[in-house]
């Protein structure tokens, strides 16, 4: 059993075809067949599905498929990790972001990278779905997605770098405008405007539809911050949406920004890395530096003077950035 064999399995997997596999790994289709023939004789059971082409994996495939990308992932971490003992910080770290935590994340990811200029950092916006599903075929390295701030229901993990807030985005002149804070069941009848995707639209229709007794009425849905704020000051509705979307911008021109009264169990978005013993270096590197950004502060500042929640849920004083920008206290989960 070689690690080349391992190598043309995951080939495929990403190619789906036994050419471009082939090519993927510089050698002849018969050789790479050859080579996954060898390793189906040498385990006992059926990998692939074959027809007049490619049909997938067998069950059994699946299983060898998962610990093929394991044990490739833990040669290029061993690699890594004694290159980075030889010769300093230096390798490829690949990480994926949720699109509304992107903004933000380039607060740890560009100081870091003129940290360690040998470090090749790649960022992907990813779903939160998709994130997971790369740091178990170990396709990224690190994951920035939603985490339990919960110690009791937090496992695993690593670094919570926020805990998101909840704002009101309205027109300068709507009737919300004077408001400091604004209560769900203030959302009865308003006409909504809907970012796309936006996977904490959920807990809007959820917070709405239960405190009001009607689901939120969408006027319009688009797929850019911009155009959203842009039908906003126009006078097409309000929008409710996480504080980290205006890290770019803080509050647009002509509208208004207001925290929403909290419901439920808080969350917060962090880093959370693949499962690999030893932990890869530089994935740890970059843990450690987040722990050191304010990013909390940073996010909240928009918000006005007093809008930092303290961690009791009730209004209080923003996480200490002494030290650690991180929020911080529990472990984050690797679930979200």
């Amino acid at each position: 059993m070689l690690i080349r064999q391992f190598e043309y399995l995951v080939a495929l997997a990403r190619e789906q075809h036994f050419a471009r596999a082939a090519v993927a790994c510089h050698v002849s289709q018969p050789a790479l067949s050859a080579g996954i023939r060898k390793l189906e004789s040498e385990l006992g059971v059926p990998i692939v599905r074959r027809g007049h082409r490619f049909e997938g994996f067998t069950p059994e495939g699946e299983r060898v498929l998962r610990w093929a990308a394991r044990v490739l992932a833990d040669r290029d971490g061993l690699a890594a990790d004694v290159a980075t003992i030889r010769a300093g910080h230096i390798g490829t770290l690949r990480v994926g972001v949720l699109p509304e935590a992107a903004a933000a994340f380039g607060d740890v990811a560009a100081p870091f990278g003129a940290r360690h200029p040998r470090v090749a950092l790649t960022v992907r916006t990813m779903s939160g779905t998709e994130i997971q599903h790369g740091l178990t075929d170990f396709t990224i390295d690190c994951g920035v997605i939603r985490v339990a701030l919960s110690p009791a229901r937090a496992r695993g993990g690593k670094a919570v770098l926020y805990r998101e807030r909840f704002v009101l985005v309205t027109a300068d002149r709507d009737r919300f405008a004077g408001r400091a804070r604004v209560d769900w069941a203030d959302l009865a009848h308003v006409p909504f405007c809907r970012l796309l995707p936006d996977a904490s639209w959920r807990h809007v229709e959820k917070a709405v539809a239960l405190t009001t007794g009607a689901e939120p009425e969408v006027r319009v849905a688009v797929d850019s911050p911009d155009a959203l704020f842009a039908h906003i000051r126009a006078g097409g509705g309000c929008a409710v949406l996480t504080h980290a979307w205006l890290r770019p911008t803080g509050v647009p021109e002509g509208l208004r920004v207001i925290p929403m009264a909290e419901t439920g169990e808080p969350t917060g978005v962090g880093i959370v890395v693949a499962e690999r013993h030893p932990e890869p270096v530089l994935a740890g590197e970059l843990i450690a530096f987040a722990r050191t950004v304010p990013l909390q502060a940073r996010l909240d500042a928009p918000l006005g003077a007093g809008a930092a929640l303290g961690d009791d849920g009730g209004e209080g004083a923003a996480p200490s950035a002494e030290g650690a920008g991180a929020v911080p206290g529990p472990r984050v989960s690797s679930g979200g």
